[in-house]
């Protein structure tokens, strides 16, 4: 298959993505899907940095994820979605942490 470029537009910032032919229409379900997601934490206004925003987006799709799709043992990956959604839980207090500093900077 051949890869393609597309522009795309995530909270007012353009970015070209690589995918294959064919793939367009999904790519762009993804692009407004974390938009969509992106916006709604910067418009809740307790969290601030377009990064931080990006990672909070990807924990909370993640945790999506795994809510959806766990094996057939009721796990993911040997894990439980409770297990998963207190990893991330986790993840986000360590990123809190090291990302307080930087708040104060703005």
């Amino acid at each position: 298959m051949t890869t393609i470029q597309i522009n795309a537009m995530i909270m007012g910032q353009s970015y070209t993505l690589a995918c294959q032919e064919g793939e367009q229409a999904a790519l762009h379900h993804a692009v407004a899907y974390l938009d969509q997601k992106m916006r709604a934490i910067r418009d809740a206004g307790r969290i601030k940095g377009t990064d931080r925003i990006a990672v909070m987006a990807g924990l909370g799709i993640a945790a999506e994820l795994l809510s959806i799709q766990p094996g057939g043992d009721g796990s993911f990956a040997g894990l439980t979605v409770a297990e998963w959604k207190q990893s991330i839980a986790s993840m986000h207090s360590v990123l809190d942490d090291a990302l307080a500093p930087q708040e104060k900077l703005f």
